[in-house]
């Protein structure tokens, strides 16, 4: 397990967060009440209504294959990622300590390239995720799903994460 995954993981264990992803698990048959109150995912705020999801993407690796280094675009991320973005801009993925499950998703375009940021691009659009973030979401989908309350960006398909709060914006890693 890497330095920084071990530093976040000890930051989200002494947060309130983590103690009701924790108390919320399947094994104390806590259950969905606490996986209610979660708060609502962030939202772009061109995020507008155009098609439905679609999750398929390239490569997807399967659980018994190494996990890349990669962050995978489905057809509907890179079709909205499109539409909503200029030339030069990037959507940064981070992942951030907080939520339901003790570590939660955030979505900001961006122009601005760090050093540390590794850039994933296809079909004219790319995302950026820092260093850190990625030990997080690697060898996760980034989806565009549209719902009737609200259509957003989604990681899905993340195989760093244990569970998920029901709202989809927060998920608590395996350890």
């Amino acid at each position: 397990m890497s330095v920084v995954l071990q530093r976040a993981m000890l930051n989200a264990l002494k947060t309130r967060a983590w103690t009701l992803a924790r108390a919320s698990s399947p094994i104390t048959n806590v259950g969905l009440p606490k996986l209610l109150r979660c708060p609502q995912r962030s939202q772009l705020p061109y995020a507008g209504c155009l098609q439905l999801s679609s999750t398929s993407a390239q490569e997807i690796p399967t659980d018994s294959s190494p996990i890349e280094e990669k962050v995978y675009l489905s057809e509907s991320c890179v079709k909205r990622l499109g539409e909503i973005m200029d030339k030069g801009q990037y959507l940064r993925i981070q992942v951030e300590g907080g939520g339901c499950s003790g570590f939660q998703y955030k979505f900001v375009i961006d122009s601005t390239r760090m050093e540390d940021d590794r850039v994933f691009e296809q079909g004219g659009v790319g995302v950026i995720v820092d260093k850190e973030s990625l030990e997080f979401v690697k060898g996760s989908t980034l989806d565009y799903t549209q719902e009737l309350i609200r259509s957003s960006f989604q990681v899905v398909k993340n195989p760093q994460a244990d569970h998920g709060c029901s709202c989809g914006s927060s998920f608590s890693v395996k350890l």
